[in-house]
């Protein structure tokens, strides 16, 4: 009696903690709220099945706890059961997985005008790159990054004259405006991830993945990897900070073009080479 007791009341604790537990998400600020609804559907079956599960043990326990002159009955199989289980779990399964597909679908549809940025991860820090002016961004390869190009820029390819390139900095964008974001790594698996986003995806070295959102709320909020990478994977962090679109414009303006910083390495270079000096690698 004492050991049912005590299951029924785990069973009724767990579910209790987790409906009044003081960590829950951070408020969301994109467009991704399907994120959160797919996942409360999530809870809210498997805490049914796990409470209805628990609850059955304890029964079983109680119903048929051991008593003098009591003998076990063998019942190999049960046809009946068996099929009220089989249909109970495939409604279960489906009634989980069903959302998250249409979830998905929306999350690889990209709007038609959305603006793509790209996010470089490597151990341990981000690099951002905007479109300029143009509205497009250059091409890349991997065979073209080095410490003047460090995510790989295509030279000749006039679109990437005018990126916006920033290393170790923040990730600025406009509130309001659907993004795709293209995501990259050098060396190893990486995911960007800002918990209020709701949006995230692995980066894998060798190809390009995405997802898409809006953000719907200004604020700063932390980047983070969400794909352990190494001895400083919990050092690798930057801030997306999002903004009306007049501050995004004027902070836009102030950065370096990818013509620009490679124009500049280029003199520094010939500075030191002229002057006899070592050359020395350029900081912003």
């Amino acid at each position: 009696m004492a050991v049912a007791i005590i299951l029924l009341l785990v069973a009724v604790g767990s579910v209790l903690f987790h409906l009044f537990s003081p960590w829950w998400w951070t408020p969301i600020a994109t467009n991704w709220s399907y994120i959160d609804d797919t996942i409360t559907i999530t809870f809210w079956i498997t805490g049914a099945v796990f409470f209805a599960v628990i609850a059955f043990m304890a029964y079983c326990v109680f119903r048929f706890h051991h008593k003098e002159g009591r003998q076990a009955a063998y019942n190999p199989e049960n046809k009946k059961l068996e099929w009220w289980l089989t249909i109970a779990t495939a409604i279960g399964v489906a009634a989980m997985l069903a959302p998250g597909l249409v979830v998905w679908h929306q999350f690889v549809t990209v709007p038609a005008d959305a603006t793509e940025i790209e996010v470089m991860g490597q151990q341990w820090r981000w690099s951002f790159r905007l479109p300029g002016k143009d509205g497009r961004m250059g091409t890349s390869d991997v065979r073209n990054i080095s410490s003047d190009n460090p995510l790989g820029l295509n030279p000749d390819d006039p679109h990437g004259q005018d990126d916006v390139v920033i290393e170790s900095g923040d990730l600025h964008l406009p509130i309001g405006k659907p993004v795709k974001v293209l995501l990259r790594s050098v060396d190893v698996l990486h995911d960007f991830y800002v918990p209020e986003f709701r949006a995230k995806m692995d980066m894998v070295p060798g190809m390009v993945t995405y997802f898409w959102m809006t953000p719907i709320r200004t604020g700063t909020f932390d980047v983070l990897c969400a794909e352990l990478c190494g001895i400083a994977h919990a050092q690798m962090r930057a801030r997306v900070i999002v903004e009306e679109e007049s501050e995004y414009h004027a902070w836009l303006e102030k950065q370096q073009t990818f013509a620009e910083s490679s124009g500049r390495s280029a003199v520094v270079r010939a500075r030191y080479k002229s002057g006899g000096e070592q050359e020395m690698p350029l900081r912003r």
